[in-house]
């Protein structure tokens, strides 16, 4: 979303924006219903302790990813062995993609087709901005021979877990069912024409996830005392010793410890968790310093596998 079209942007996210009432169905347990698990916190650097990004919005058992990332599905079978039903491969069966960066993506061949070897028997629904449609038909294509192996050699494969139902979307009400709505949120992320952030409403919880964004006003609008927000963030501390071709990227692209604390103080969330985090030699505890400059509620640096309830 280009910063000309934010005031249309912000109309049409609060027209779309239903109250917070739950959902139907059975009513929430003492511990809820609803828990986020970080499946990936990482970034375009290959750290070995941090996934690609991604994460699991989970209502009772079933799971809503939230892009897909290196490492996505291996994340999940962690989380799974931890406790976490939900997370089981044949499960993973729902996927929102905030944009088409590789670092957010590079996981959906391996969340398409690894789920179905280990028994998903419904197919993948893959959700996202434009061009969407037409990376998931081309990931399609280079399996073709897997595929074909899986279902008419010797393997006892299922014929329904190896499809996909992709979407390519605007902003606004994307999906919905008895547990869950979700709405996308036009955000700013440099030179993307179309980036999404999430805002999820369960029986329980309002969340909201940026994905990638520089600083953006519908997340302030989405959010309005959400009792989540999963945010990206970098260090204004390591941005200032970046060459300064960088330092116009990140500023265009991302949102500075400094910023995002600003824009939580508008958003009120009730817990505002750090993802995606670019530190560039500076400390966890300075970044944490940077976000609390201008925001007093409670803070995490989200590492892979948190669970938040």
């Amino acid at each position: 979303m280009h910063p000309s079209r934010s005031s249309c942007a912000l109309a049409l996210v609060a027209s779309l924006l239903v109250a917070d009432a739950p959902l139907h169905g059975q009513a929430p347990t003492e511990e809820g219903r609803t828990r986020v698990v970080l499946l990936g916190t990482g970034t375009p650097n290959p750290d070995p302790d941090r996934s690609g990004p991604a994460l699991a919005i989970i209502v009772d058992s079933v799971p809503y990813l939230v892009d897909a990332g290196p490492g996505v599905v291996r994340r999940a079978a962690q989380g799974a062995l931890d406790g976490e039903a939900g997370l089981q491969a044949h499960r993973l069966a729902r996927v929102f993609v905030t944009h088409l960066h590789s670092d957010h993506t590079a996981g959906l061949p391996d969340l398409f087709l690894s789920p179905w070897v280990l028994e998903r028997e419904e197919p993948l629904l893959v959700v996202g901005p434009q061009g969407t449609e037409r990376m998931m038909a081309h990931i399609r294509d280079a399996y073709l021979e897997d595929i074909h192996m899986r279902l008419f050699g010797l393997e006892p494969a299922n014929d329904g877990g190896h499809r996909i139902d992709v979407r390519d979307v605007e902003p606004g009400l994307v999906y919905s069912d008895e547990r869950v709505r979700v709405t996308a949120i036009p955000v700013r992320h440099g030179s993307w024409p179309s980036a999404f952030g999430y805002r999820f409403e369960t029986p329980d919880r309002v969340i909201v996830v940026s994905g990638d964004a520089a600083p953006s006003e519908s997340l302030v609008a989405a959010c309005d005392g959400c009792d989540i927000l999963v945010h990206e963030v970098y260090a204004r501390a390591g941005w200032e010793r970046r060459d300064p071709v960088w330092q116009r990227y990140h500023a265009s692209f991302h949102t500075s410890g400094y910023e995002l604390g600003e824009l939580a103080a508008r958003a009120r969330p009730g817990l505002l968790v750090l993802t995606h985090q670019l530190l560039w030699g500076a400390s966890p505890e300075e970044l944490l310093q940077e976000v609390r400059a201008g925001f007093s509620g409670a803070v995490v640096y989200g590492n892979d596998l948190d669970v938040f309830r």
